[in-house]
């Protein structure tokens, strides 16, 4: 059997089981004062009829009554001293299921206050504790249905915390929101009332000018009335005078409509007469154009340059040239023929010459010009031009195609007058739907070689000339430097940088000779897209380097050199140009660079004409009449017939 302590511990008697002790609760219920009284005297002893009533009664004690939870169990008699007995007690509870209940008091001790076990009688109390054990899991399930029940008010509570959290967030939301829009209300409230203020600042100034504009009115008003009255007076003056007139008309109606009549006949006769004027020009410049290509002839000006004033102290006059009069294209060289014994004087060697024009020394570069203008307008037109002074050093060639200055408006040479026409002829063909393109290149032929006179070192690097295409006999120069120019004072700027890198040196016969022959072209490229035509064309104007005599020129080392290429080049022309004379199957163009850089001119394709320039001097006789024999040899020259480049 097993013994209860007071301590709450239960005591094994040997082949007994240990029952573990129940833990005491604690609780706040009100403990009556007979069970702390009982508790307080120990033990009684009961009686055997008192045991087992006690033990009926604690068996059969209905639920319900006092909560098992509150029973005290009366410890089993030891030895020594009497021990308490343990009391088992719990606060009251409140919740859901009981709110408001009266506080549950403590339950007398089982059997009643005489009624205690024995503690031999192990098997009731073994009994009342099992009884107390089943009070107590009954006790424990309803504290978990009671449990439940918290936890589920507990999260309805703190869902609707939750909800209530989310609500009190969105009023805040829309708190903050509304307070947004009211702070925006309230600052677009103040602009509105100052644009207000400025409104009816506005309205204010309006109404002043207002006010004044209404004064001005008035003041129109009154000028205007008074200028009615004096239009009124006008008016009358003028119904006067019309009825004059009329009269006036009347009178001379007759003679009006005579005058009338005539005066539209003739208006009628000019107009046909202009349109006459203008289909003969027409008329005529086509068939001029046609005579020309059909002669296909190489033109030839000569040139007389006059003396010099060093040169009139040595020779009076020009009596070897004789230009005869009234003849602008003939010019004829005289030389006395002495006997060998010298007593018989015999006649005067004459020598005639014929070309398309003959210039004597008081012509100046404008005259000359003018009778070349309209072979360079032909380039606006879409044919190759080419223009090319030959003849002795000396004899002016430079002169005539750059001449000294080429700012000057007096003297500048054929290469500027000829840049000006074809700008002035562009700008005139611009009114007619024409739009064009220039690019101007200027290089030399020194010792038989190329050089660019419009690079920064005209020394360097040697170039060629090579076809433009396998299929076509054009030739041009590949590494050239060409400029687009697009006005006259560009062109003139790249001549005076052509100009001062040209090779030029001093000889016995000219201080200035130039030492290389000289070639400008300009390309012109126009397009009328109104009529979708298209033509383009090449200006050459080339200075050949002038044909020296050994003898006279006196040149020695590299002069010498230059004077022998300068004169190889020019009998490589003259061999050209008799070969082209006399319709040679070969024509020797590769002879020299100077006639394969002119061949597409020289064969044909271009319109070409040359100035053969001639000394004043007397001493230079001989070289005269060997430039006029080969210019003559030219002018005889069939080339064939040039076409223009259109599309």
């Amino acid at each position: 059997m097993a013994a209860v302590g007071s301590g709450g511990s239960v005591g094994a008697a040997p082949g007994m089981a240990v029952v573990a002790p129940l833990p005491a609760p604690t609780s706040r219920l009100p403990v009556r004062r007979a069970a702390a009284k009982r508790a307080a005297s120990g033990p009684q002893p009961a009686a055997p009829e008192q045991k087992r009533a006690r033990s009926g009664t604690a068996s059969s004690q209905p639920p319900g009554r006092a909560p098992l939870w509150a029973l005290s169990v009366p410890a089993a008699p030891e030895p020594g001293p009497p021990r308490k007995a343990l009391t088992v007690t719990a606060a009251p509870r409140t919740g859901k299921g009981n709110c408001g209940a009266a506080p549950v008091p403590a339950a007398a001790p089982v059997g009643g206050a005489h009624r205690r076990r024995a503690a031999w009688d192990l098997k009731g109390q073994l009994s009342d504790l099992r009884t107390a054990l089943g009070n107590q899991k009954e006790k424990a399930q309803r504290l978990d249905g009671e449990n439940r029940q918290l936890r589920e008010q507990l999260r309805e509570l703190q869902e609707a915390l939750r909800e209530r959290e989310r609500r009190v967030e969105e009023l805040d939301g829309r708190v903050s929101t509304l307070s947004t829009e009211l702070e925006k209300h309230r600052q677009e409230s103040e602009l509105r009332g100052q644009q207000l203020e400025e409104l009816r600042e506005a309205d204010r100034e309006l109404s002043a000018r207002l006010k004044a504009a209404e004064a001005q009115l008035h003041q129109t008003k009154a000028v205007l009335a008074q200028s009615d009255s004096e239009v009124a007076e006008l008016r009358l003056r003028a119904e006067s005078q019309a009825r004059r007139l009329r009269e006036q008309e009347e009178l001379h109606k007759a003679e009006v409509a005579e005058l009338r009549a005539q005066n539209q006949t003739q208006s009628q006769r000019l107009q046909e007469k202009e349109e006459q004027q203008h289909a003969l020009e027409m008329e005529r410049r086509r068939l001029h154009n046609l005579v020309q290509e059909l002669k296909g002839n190489i033109r030839v000006f000569c040139r007389v340059r006059p003396l010099l004033a060093a040169e009139k102290e040595k020779q009076k006059g020009m009596e070897h040239l004789h230009f005869p009069p009234q003849d602008n294209k003939t010019l004829v060289l005289l030389r006395e023929e002495e006997s060998h014994i010298g007593r018989e004087r015999k006649e005067d060697l004459k020598y005639d010459f014929s070309f398309d024009r003959v210039f004597r020394p008081s012509a100046s570069q404008e005259e000359v010009f003018e009778d070349i203008s309209l072979l360079v307008q032909s380039a606006l037109d879409g044919y190759h031009v080419c223009i090319f002074a030959y003849g002795q050093t000396g004899s002016g060639k430079t002169y005539t195609m750059e001449g000294p200055d080429a700012l000057d408006p007096e003297r500048r040479g054929m290469i500027p007058r000829a840049v000006r026409q074809v700008f002035q002829g562009a700008q005139e063909l611009a009114e007619k739907g024409w739009q064009y393109r220039f690019s101007a290149s200027f290089l030399e032929i020194y010792n038989e070689s190329l050089r660019d006179l419009l690079g920064a070192r005209p020394e360097c690097g040697e170039l060629e000339i090579r076809r433009v295409s396998s299929a076509s006999e054009e030739l041009h120069v590949p590494n050239l430097r060409r400029v687009p120019v697009a006005s006259e004072d560009e062109v003139l700027r790249l001549l005076q940088t052509a100009t001062a890198n040209r090779s030029v040196a001093r000889t016995a016969l000219n201080d200035h000779s130039s030492r290389s022959h000289s070639i400008f072209q300009l390309r012109i490229d126009g397009t009328n897209t109104a009529r979708e035509l298209r033509c383009s064309s090449v200006l050459s104007l080339v200075d050949l380097a002038g044909s020296e005599r050994l003898d006279k020129s006196q040149s020695q080392g590299k002069r010498l050199r230059e004077t022998q290429s300068i004169n190889t080049s020019l009998s490589s022309l003259g061999l050209v140009i008799m070969a082209l004379a006399k319709k040679e199957p070969h024509i020797p163009y590769r002879n020299s660079k100077l006639t394969y850089l002119l061949q597409n001119s020289l064969g044909g394709n271009a319109k070409m004409l040359m100035f053969v320039n001639i000394s004043p001097l007397e001493e230079n006789f001989s070289e005269s009449l060997n430039s006029l024999r080969f210019a003559s040899k030219v002018n005889e020259c069939v080339v064939g017939t040039a076409h223009a480049n259109r599309k």
